[in-house]
Formats: structure tokens, sequence, C-alpha cells
């Protein structure tokens, strides 16, 4: 009978147990992808694995899936996942989030970020003006604005000042072109090259030559698109005499990013753009790859016939960002992993890297090592964190200062969608004469026949509608 009645109590314990003590929960998965963020690097998974274990620990489980896609010719195959269906919850953008707007992929970020604790006091003054324009892509990060840097020892080579006008900059491209300064006995390195298009040359000549924003005044008193100015025409007319030299890059048009880089690191080419000051030192930690000891030196951008600066910076949209799909089960959980991000132990984690590999720590003194030169910050920049030890180079440092100092935002505005065709047409055409012009195959004195055919694509009609926002702006 006993027994009997212990087997009787024994079940009814494991009964109420099963009762008491519920199954554990699955995190919440959520999917993400990013540019140079991926599941193949080991970086990347230890970083994504610590701010799991952090948000657990705040009561936030998540579990963070890195999709994995390649980043040479990241925002085309992007388009491609996105359009075939698969659209993860947090996606990076570098082009072609406009098309996914259109279509209602992309979430309105504006009242999340109100109802953030962190990420609505990280943001940068042009990132409060960019999402009043356009509420779909956050990018936490400085203004960025390609500037030029060159080696230190090269600059050295040269006898030459860093330069302070037009006029230097030829000088020093000479001087890079003739001098051998790679000492491989050949005169085959050019000046300056770009990615791409003319974009990085223009950050730092559009002001020189008079280009103060995307729209200008012509001689009637009306606004036109900056690109069909005689301020573009002349400063057209430089870049061409620059390849006639054999100062700039013939080769740009069809010179990818990491093409642009190598080229830099094995002396085919003495200037290139950093975009940011992260960027300029992973360009320098690479460079001490190849050429130890090497630091670069950020140049500023010259005094020019009609001023000095920096290119005016767009302020209607974000270029690049991350967004929150509209078909996301879990957008308060993105949300949080942002937010989390934007805070200091999120900002201790993105913008240091990993305690004993980018950073060491002794009491509550930090050093950074020399694997600092090539970390970068996964997620967001905040504005009001102070990092415990300054790590970037004194030319990174300098970029940050010269964006600050010439800063001007621009009188560029979005567009509304049926203008697209026209937009992208006019771009078309403007690449293409560029081109033309800078390689030779069209003389200058074919200007009127560029506009002609840039007004005709679109171009007339784009200046027909900036007059109405432009003047309704006074």
């Amino acid at each position: 009978m006993l027994r009997r009645v212990f087997l009787m109590t024994s079940t009814a314990l494991a009964l109420s147990l099963a009762v008491a003590v519920p199954a554990m929960a699955e995190p919440v998965k959520i999917r993400m992808v990013s540019k140079d963020f991926g599941p193949t690097n080991p970086d990347d998974v230890k970083h994504v694995k610590r701010i799991e274990d952090a948000l657990r620990a705040q009561g936030t489980d998540l579990d963070i899936e890195l999709v994995d896609l390649p980043s040479s010719g990241y925002a085309d195959k992007l388009s491609v996942m996105l359009l075939s269906g698969d659209i993860p919850d947090l996606i990076y953008f570098q082009g072609g989030d406009a098309k996914m707007v259109e279509q209602g992929v992309l979430e309105d970020l504006t009242p999340m970020i109100a109802e953030s604790k962190h990420v609505k006091d990280a943001l940068w003054p042009h990132n409060v003006e960019r999402l009043k324009n356009y509420p779909y892509l956050l990018y936490v990060y400085p203004v960025r604005g390609p500037q030029p840097v060159i080696r230190k020892d090269w600059l050295e080579k040269t006898g030459l000042k860093a330069p302070e006008t037009v006029e230097d900059y030829v000088t020093l491209f000479k001087a890079i072109k003739d001098g051998d300064l790679d000492g491989n006995g050949k005169a085959d390195t050019y000046g300056v090259t770009t990615a791409d298009n003319t974009n990085e040359l223009d950050s730092i000549f559009n002001q020189a030559f008079g280009i103060t924003g995307s729209w200008m005044k012509n001689a009637a008193g009306e606004w036109v698109h900056a690109r069909i100015t005689s301020q573009e025409k002349d400063k057209i007319a430089f870049y061409a005499s620059l390849r006639e030299q054999g100062l700039y890059d013939p080769e740009y048009i069809t010179t990818k990013f990491d093409v642009k880089e190598d080229k830099f690191y094995t002396g085919k080419a003495g200037v290139i753009f950093g975009s940011s000051g992260e960027v300029i030192d992973i360009y320098g930690g690479k460079m001490r790859q190849v050429h130890p000891n090497t630091d670069l030196v950020l140049l500023s951008p010259p005094k020019g016939p009609a001023g000095q600066g920096l290119s005016a910076v767009d302020v209607s949209k974000e270029s690049r960002g991350f967004a929150i799909s509209t078909t996301s089960k879990h957008k308060a959980e993105v949300m949080k992993l942002l937010d989390f991000m934007a805070s200091a132990e999120g900002q201790m984690m993105d913008r240091l890297g990993f305690e004993g590999q980018e950073f060491t720590k002794e009491g509550d003194s930090y050093k950074v090592t020399d694997k600092i030169s090539t970390w970068y910050a996964r997620f967001m920049v905040a504005a009001n964190w102070k990092p415990p030890v300054v790590w970037q180079s004194e030319a990174a440092q300098q970029s940050l200062a010269t964006i600050q100092k010439y800063f001007k935002p621009d009188n560029a505005f979005v567009w509304p969608a049926d203008y697209a065709a026209d937009l992208d047409a006019t771009e078309n055409v403007y690449r293409a004469w560029v081109y033309k012009f800078i390689s030779g195959e069209a003389k200058m004195d074919q200007w009127d026949q560029y506009v002609a055919e840039w007004e005709a694509a679109g171009g007339k009609r784009l200046n027909e509608h900036a007059r109405t926002v432009l003047d309704a702006a006074k």
C-alpha cells in the first residue's frame, strides 16, 4: 500500500512540475544582410555572438543570422535577392532602395526612432535632415566626403609641400608621374585614380571651380542643373587636361573600388580618395601590410579660381544605410538591436573591436593595437559617444575636421517617382559625355552639343521642376 501511495505521489509531482515549468522559449530569429559583414568572416561571427549575449542579458533573446551576399556587385545582387521575394528583416542598402520604397517594402523609421532610447540621440545633424525627407534609411555615420590621401614617404620624395591650390595639385601629380617613386625604373604611376566615375575628383574640385550646389542660377537668373553650367565645363576641361598629361588614370571608368585600392598599394597611382576616416585608416593598414612603417597624409581641398571646399552635401536622403522591411514579423526586435548598437555598450563593441585583438585594457586605461587600423564599425558611429581612447590616425582625424570645416548642405531634393526615367537618362548622358571629354574622344568645343543632348534626355523637364521647388523654397 505504501509503495502504491509513493508511486501515485511521484506521478502527481512529476505532472505538477511539467505544468509549472514552461518549455524554454526559442530566441527570435532576425535575418540581416549587409555589405562586408557576413557569415564567412570569423570576426563578424564573433561580433554577432557577443551582441546576442549582451542583448540576452538585457532580456532580449535574438538569433541574428547574417545572410551571405558577396561584396562585389553588392547592390545588384541585393536587388535580385529582394525581387525574388527573399527579404531579410534588416537590410543594408548601397543603392536600389528607392525601388523597394515604391513597392512598400521598407518601413518608415520615424516613429521607431522617436521612441528609441539611444538611436535618437546618436544621430548627426545631417541624419536628422535626411530622415525628415526620406525616413527609410538609417546611416549613423559622419558625413561621407571623399578626400585625397598620399603616402607620406612619397610626398617627401617629391620635395613638395602638401598642395594648397589647383595648380599645386597638378605639380604634385606631375612629380608622382615623373619621379619613379616606386623605384621600378618606369614612369608608369598615375598622379591620381578614382573608381567608376569622377565623383571623387568632384569632391575637392567642385568648389574650386565655382560649383556650389546641384542647382545654380544661369545668366538669365533661372535655376539649372550645375552639370550644364560654364563652371562645370571649366572643371571637365581641367580633368581632360590631367588625362592628356598622363596624370589621371584613363581606366577610371572601369576601375572598381577594390582595383582602385590595389593600384594605390602597388604604386600604380599616387593619390586616391577615402570616403571616411575609417576608410582612410583601412587604406593605411593595408598599405603597411605591403610597405611597413608607411603612413598616409591627408590632402586638403584646393583653392581654385572660384573658391575652396568640399562638395555640398546632399541632405535630401541617405544614399546608403539600414532599412527594416515591412514584411518583417520582428520589427520591434530589430529596433532593439539597432538601439543597443547606439548605446555606450554597443558602441564599445562596434567601434573598438575585441579586447586582446584590437585593444587591450589595464584598469581604466585602454590601448589600441595595430589591428585597430583594419577594424570598422559594422552598424554605426554614434555622434554622442566618446571613445575611451583615440585610435584613428592623424590623417583620419583630419578628414573629420575637414568635413566639419567645409560642411555645406546642398540644395538637392527628393524627386517624385515619375521623374526617375529622366534622372537615369540624364545621368547616362552626363557620364558618357564626361568620359568622352576626358578621354579625348570629344573636344570641349562640343559642350553645347552635350547640353542639348542632356536637355533632350529629360534635363529640360528636370530644370523646369527644380525651378518650381527651389523658387517655392525661398
